[in-house]
């Protein structure tokens, strides 16, 4: 049985909270800030409102889900700290002397209660509706990109991430105590995962036996840490395999395995919109969703600003259909055309070469015809053909036998020569210059809520960080320009 609402118990100790947590902290500003009665709405269908004993107030868990993000902090560590610093209890609305959650309530509600929900556009445009009626957002511009993030499994083998994990818990051990060496099992000697994790779960045994040093933070966390992954992920250790993560290409040379999250933000750095796929996909495909997102959430748009990877023929249509600018460079190899099996083959602008649908980047390029002159100029681009004899989708695109395998698109600048002379005005050039604000803000995402790993395997575990990551984002940059 769920309750209706978030109240904070009476106590005769109630005023602590206004001695020990002064009024410009941040979680008692974001309290000030947002009614978080919206999670219970969204979430009281997926409890039994008038059988068996009360459950934990779903704001109260999104509220700990919220402090995991701002505060990098594994469940463990989140319940724990929440058990003594004051901040934590008056952001969770409960007394001072009350007992707090058990990790394993955490874990249950982000995996149970918040399956199946579009969590991720309704966070965004909760953030988007609070900025607009505080008038933060004034621009009606938004910048678009795609930031990748690797996935937590495959980069490395699962028996390799818990032999990293318990190598940085006993190094944290040994800054304390050099003696407890000799006190350590055996590591493994095979290549076995079993025997990793029954490695680790001595190790561990081992070191909660010393109290004194497992009250060191520095070890504690990292202690919790490997345990999570023992205990949360277990199962997904022993699956040798991410099935939704793919490879994605940053430039010609380099490539990574895992999702890309796709954003417009506003010029005032509030995020409006957000897809998250897997990280072959184009960036360019996924301009229209952005927008609709965008103005679903509440925004006005007259301008989208993005690289190149925007500035192909469809995006250019739809732009000028809904009477938006596109303030996004051309370049002669996105633009579309009248390519053949357009569907089957992405530009993929960090490298300047295409990309076919089972992934593979073609391997040079070579152009043909007068330069200068756009017309029956062609650009063929080379495929590694010992991929393509064995790709499943070889039927109808590579020839048996053939020596090589080409894609070519014919150059035609008519087709974009308005996109073109918009390109050289004062205001195109103007808005470019925005554009370094949606870097700096992913930047922000991978270095200080490390969204540059996935926390989880799979697209639906992938969708819950971004969801999460943005909304405690967004909620710190509105106070940030509230201040």
């Amino acid at each position: 049985m769920i309750q209706q609402q978030q109240t904070m118990i009476l106590s005769p100790y109630i005023k602590i909270y206004d001695i020990v947590v002064p009024k410009d902290n941040m979680l008692r500003k974001i309290n000030g800030l947002i009614d978080f009665s919206f999670v219970y709405n969204e979430l009281q269908d997926k409890y039994c409102l008038d059988n068996g004993r009360n459950a934990i107030n779903p704001i109260r868990m999104f509220k700990y889900l919220l402090l995991k993000v701002i505060f990098e902090l594994s469940d463990v560590d989140v319940v724990e700290r929440s058990k003594y610093d004051m901040s934590f209890k008056y952001f969770l609305e409960i007394a001072p002397e009350d007992e707090v959650i058990e990790s394993s309530s955490l874990t249950k509600f982000r995996k149970l209660r918040l399956k199946d929900m579009n969590l991720l556009d309704m966070l965004i445009g909760k953030t988007v509706n609070i900025a607009l009626e505080k008038g933060i957002i004034k621009s009606r511009s938004i910048i678009v990109d795609a930031t990748h993030t690797g996935a937590r499994y495959n980069q490395k083998s699962p028996k390799e991430i818990l032999m990293d994990l318990s190598k940085k818990l006993r190094k944290s051990v040994y800054d304390i105590n050099e003696g407890m060496r000799s006190k350590f099992p055996a590591k493994t000697t095979t290549n076995v995962l079993e025997d990793e994790i029954a490695y680790s779960e001595k190790l561990i045994a081992v070191i909660e036996k010393e109290e004194s040093i497992c009250e060191y933070p520095k070890v504690k966390e990292k202690l919790n840490l490997l345990k999570e992954v023992l205990n949360d992920d277990i199962e997904h250790l022993q699956i040798a395999k991410d099935e939704d993560a793919k490879i994605g290409h940053k430039t010609a040379d380099t490539s990574f395995f895992g999702y890309k999250t796709h954003i417009a933000m506003t010029e005032e750095r509030i995020i409006t919109a957000a897809t998250i796929t897997t990280g072959e996909k184009n960036d360019g495909k996924q301009l229209e969703d952005l927008i609709v997102k965008s103005t679903e959430a509440g925004m006005k748009i007259e301008t989208v600003i993005g690289d190149a990877a925007y500035s192909e023929k469809g995006n250019i249509e739809y732009t000028k259909a809904n009477e938006i600018k596109l303030v996004a460079k051309l370049n002669p190899s996105v633009t579309q055309g009248f390519r053949k099996r357009e569907d089957e083959f992405d530009f993929n602008k960090d490298a300047e070469m295409y990309v076919c649908k089972a992934g593979h980047m073609a391997i040079k390029k070579w152009r043909q015809g007068k330069k200068g002159v756009a017309t029956n100029r062609v650009d063929t681009y080379y495929f590694d053909i010992d991929k393509c004899k064995w790709c499943q989708y070889k039927e109808g695109c590579y020839k048996e036998g053939a020596n090589s395998k080409t894609y070519s698109i014919s150059l035609k600048s008519d087709v974009h020569r308005e996109q073109m002379e918009f390109q050289e005005s004062d205001y195109f050039k103007e808005k470019s210059k925005e554009r370094y604000k949606i870097e700096a803000k992913n930047s922000e995402l991978k270095n200080r809520h490390g969204y540059d790993v996935a926390e989880s395997s799979g697209l639906v575990g992938m969708e819950l960080q971004g969801a999460m990551t943005i909304f405690a984002v967004n909620i710190k940059r509105i106070l940030t320009l509230l201040g």
